[in-house]
């Protein structure tokens, strides 16, 4: 981990010192970009990295103030690529002065300790992100109005928090790639986290490429806040195993969330994307808006949620199943250690008369006399 002080330092270069040191190298990295601001040679390519691109400014008649817009291209990826060393620089700080203070305290397995490690850097990104999604949310009143979701497609113009909340977005996910390594996940966990953050990058990419940022931030908060009961859950069980109430709700907060996920997709490609008047595929206009587009986008809308409903039934089924073992496990009846009864007594005392009754006629237990 970043910022760890270790009595033996392994060799330069290796996997073990670059994982030790890995936060400190990127914070390098990092520093060297902001330095770039100082000289006016470097200060254009620097400012790439650090701001959000593509501002375009309107003047309207009935305002005197202009109105700030930003769209997206390739210079992107540079703002994305910043962000992305903050992003493991903070996954660094939490791990090293939250996480693993914790994890002294609490004595916990390898199995439990790289889940709770894991729980805890989430938590931490889906609160922000929940809170951060809903206060857009609250100003643009995406919930008041679900006309919003497709009126005047394409959604070409984003606001300065709408398009930084992606750029944060997708650089958090692009992250969580290397800390697999950095945190030396177990070979076991690897597949199921790469799953999910493939999924993330997939679904947060497309909806800001396809100008579908309405859609995709109304249903990434809700979904961060049942994700974010579920690994808080996870926290307290681990802390304490008989804290299991946060479970019983986010199973219930999980199935709603789904249905809801559903129902505003398919509202917004089978109803209201179709019906609009621009219809066509245009990538200088950032138009996406035909039946090929909106059939896949659902398709994979659909397909992600059914996976995920499929893990949710398997994972109740499995916690059932445990439960069900530990309440025949208390039924069992289980036989008193009392004294023999006394049947058993007397039969036990005849074998002893028996074998010492032996020992006495047996030749070789008398004794030779003296002559």
């Amino acid at each position: 981990m970043g910022f760890r002080k270790k009595n033996k330092s392994p060799p330069v270069l290796s996997h073990e010192f670059v994982i030790q040191n890995h936060a400190d190298m990127v914070s390098c990295v990092a520093m060297v970009i902001l330095l770039g601001l100082m000289f006016e040679v470097t200060a254009k390519f620097a400012i790439m990295f650090i701001t959000v691109q593509y501002n375009v400014t309107y003047t309207l008649d009935d305002r005197s103030e202009p109105l700030n817009f930003y769209h997206y291209g390739p210079k992107d990826m540079a703002t994305v690529f910043f962000y992305m060393l903050i992003a493991i620089i903070l996954h660094a700080l939490i791990q090293e002065y939250i996480l693993d203070k914790m994890n002294r305290r609490l004595h916990l397995s390898k199995t439990k300790h790289s889940k709770f490690n894991e729980s805890g850097q989430l938590v931490a990104f889906y609160l922000f992100s929940f809170v951060w999604g809903s206060s857009i949310l609250t100003a643009e009143d995406f919930a008041t109005n679900p006309t919003f979701l497709w009126e005047g497609y394409p959604h070409n113009n984003m606001v300065f928090q709408v398009k930084f909340f992606y750029i944060c977005q997708i650089a958090y996910w692009l992250h969580a790639l290397p800390e697999l390594y950095f945190q030396k996940v177990r070979k076991e966990d690897i597949p199921r986290q790469l799953y999910y953050i493939s999924l993330y990058i997939f679904h947060i990419s497309g909806a800001y490429v396809l100008n579908l940022h309405r859609l995709g931030l109304i249903l990434l908060v809700p979904h961060y806040l049942v994700e974010l009961l579920f690994h808080a859950s996870r926290l307290f069980y681990f802390s304490d195993e008989n804290k299991q109430k946060g479970f019983t709700l986010w199973a219930l907060l999980f199935v709603i969330a789904r249905l809801l996920t559903l129902t505003l997709s398919v509202l917004t490609f089978g109803f209201g994307l179709s019906r609009t008047e621009n219809q066509g595929f245009s990538i200088a206009e950032g138009n996406f808006n035909v039946l090929t587009v909106r059939i896949s986008c659902l398709a994979a809308i659909c397909l992600t949620q059914a996976w995920m409903m499929w893990k949710f039934i398997n994972f109740q089924l499995k916690k059932w199943r445990e439960h069900s073992q530990i309440q025949a496990s208390k039924k069992k009846p289980i036989s008193p250690k009392g004294r023999p009864s006394k049947k058993d007594s007397s039969r036990g005392a005849a074998a002893n008369g028996v074998m010492k009754s032996e020992e006495r006629t047996s030749p070789r237990a008398r004794k030779p006399k003296a002559s």
